[in-house]
């Protein structure tokens, strides 16, 4: 296990025998901000069982329905996958496989999934749609998660305390003191 980083009393570990695979979970609040009613994207990235990437940011339009605000954050998330699958192949973990991205909406993962629903989302900006064309190129991967499962949650919710701790957990966040490491590093 390696330390790489975190509080005075948590760390996030990696293990040196877990596989250089690059897979994430994104999700958005629908109209989370009270002024400008605009949603909050977050997506977190994974190698192997840590965390390597983050961000939780205000999204440029206002969602007009959870699942566009879904779908923005879905695509938002894509383009930091495309740039880390060129940074891993750069350094000799080119990603074989699509990539995997969670998302827990179902009707936003039909949106990409099914060209019938187009007519539907037209007034989403045209940009927002290259996430269809790296599906078929096999590049990403959306799929299905729970809700309890969606680790970017932590990054976009109010959360209960219980479910904090579940979600930090699953962040691959530990307790030093868990690896024999003391608060004073």
């Amino acid at each position: 296990m390696r330390y790489i980083g975190g509080t005075h009393s948590d760390g996030i570990f990696y293990s040196k025998n877990d596989p250089v695979e690059l897979f994430g979970y994104t999700d958005s609040d629908w109209a989370g901000d009270t002024v400008e009613r605009k949603s909050t994207s977050s997506y977190v990235f994974f190698i192997g069982s840590g965390v390597l990437f983050w961000s939780s940011k205000k999204q440029q339009v206002t969602a007009l329905s959870t699942v566009e605000a879904e779908y923005i954050a879905v695509a938002n998330s894509v383009i930091q996958v495309l740039w880390l699958r060129r940074v891993l192949g750069i350094l000799q973990h080119k990603q074989v496989d699509p990539t995997k991205i969670y998302c827990h909406s179902k009707s936003t993962i039909e949106l990409f999934k099914n060209p019938v629903l187009h007519g539907r989302s037209k007034h989403i900006d045209i940009k927002y749609h290259f996430i269809r064309e790296l599906v078929r190129q096999r590049e990403i991967e959306i799929d299905y998660c729970r809700t309890k499962e969606q680790v970017a949650d932590i990054f976009t919710k109010a959360l209960k305390t219980e479910i904090f701790i579940k979600l930090k957990k699953l962040l691959g966040m530990s307790k030093l003191e868990e690896f024999g490491l003391r608060e004073s590093m």
